[in-house]
């Protein structure tokens, strides 16, 4: 328990710069003299940490201390290179030099076990270039100007967010932001940005809500059943546990989504594939929407 204390300790000081030692107890849940024992205790092991009297005084590591590599597992540092790998993915530079000094520094073989490319395909340099953006405003918290289309087909220019995180879903990129227009927390695909302009101004960061729950409860209950040849599109769309498998090969899908355009074009890009099976009346507003696409594409 102490070990980890101190590991706690040395790892909090490195991303704070500086805490007081009360500071230090109240995270750590012990008392002041405690921390004190526990900073000799790192300083007779060669840590090089001190304290500081004074207004902007306090616990302080020695300006340019790293942890040394024995500080990270082996598993530890293979995560390291692997983070390393995800995000230099979609930089434009070479990133064999990156990994090469992590891999000497963790004398770990620098062997090219993975490759990860997370653009799509046919369009890598713009959307290297877009993700090096928001990346760049989140980080710096530098407000954006995007024109973007929504699922419901609508284009929305000059919408004015505030970049807050970028997540990986799913197989796609999203933005959480906070939209200024709509004074309200939302989430924007990458692949739907149309233009992006990073802005000079910047914000205060604040963290974007945990909304699961939230957005969960708007979701409806839908049950499909897909033919035996659509089995490598259900298993890529749907988790394991909402797929039943009949004597057949036949998949019946349970599960909940959103009811939108979006959930339209999804089902009839299985065409004959898919039998909507709940709620019912979803099967003729997706019968209504194909009936129109053969009316406008008929000989």
């Amino acid at each position: 328990m102490k070990e980890s204390r101190l590991f706690g300790i040395l790892y909090y000081l490195l991303d704070k710069e500086r805490a007081s030692a009360r500071e230090l107890a109240e995270r750590f849940e012990v008392s002041v003299r405690t921390i004190y024992r526990d900073i000799d205790t790192l300083s007779s092991a060669g840590i090089p940490i001190y304290t500081e009297t004074g207004r902007s005084g306090g616990v302080r590591l020695m300006s340019g201390f790293v942890l040394d590599k024995a500080a990270l597992s082996e598993e530890e540092r293979q995560d390291v290179l692997f983070a390393v790998q995800v995000l230099l993915a979609i930089r434009k530079r070479d990133k064999s030099s990156t990994v090469e000094k992590l891999s000497a520094l963790f004398k770990n073989s620098s062997r090219n076990w993975v490759e990860v490319d997370l653009t799509r395909w046919g369009d890598k340099a713009k959307d290297n270039e877009k993700f090096e953006l928001l990346k760049d405003a989140v980080i710096h918290n530098r407000c954006i100007e995007i024109d973007y289309i929504s699922a419901y087909n609508e284009v929305q220019t000059g919408r004015k967010v505030l970049p807050l995180k970028l997540l990986y879903k799913s197989k796609d990129w999203y933005l959480q932001a906070y939209c200024t227009e709509k004074k309200d927390f939302r989430t924007f695909k990458l692949s739907r940005i149309l233009r992006l302009n990073v802005l000079e101004e910047r914000f205060s960061p604040v963290e974007y809500p945990d909304r699961s729950e939230v957005d969960r409860k708007e979701y409806s209950h839908i049950r499909l059943r897909f033919s035996k040849d659509m089995a490598y599109r259900v298993y890529d769309e749907f988790a394991i546990d909402q797929i039943e498998t009949d004597s057949e090969g036949n998949l019946t899908v349970t599960t909940q989504m959103p009811e939108d355009a979006w959930l339209v074009g999804f089902l009839l890009s299985f065409g004959t594939k898919v039998e909507i099976l709940e709620p019912p009346y979803l099967k003729g507003i997706v019968a209504s929407v194909a009936k129109d696409i053969y009316e406008m594409n008929k000989p």
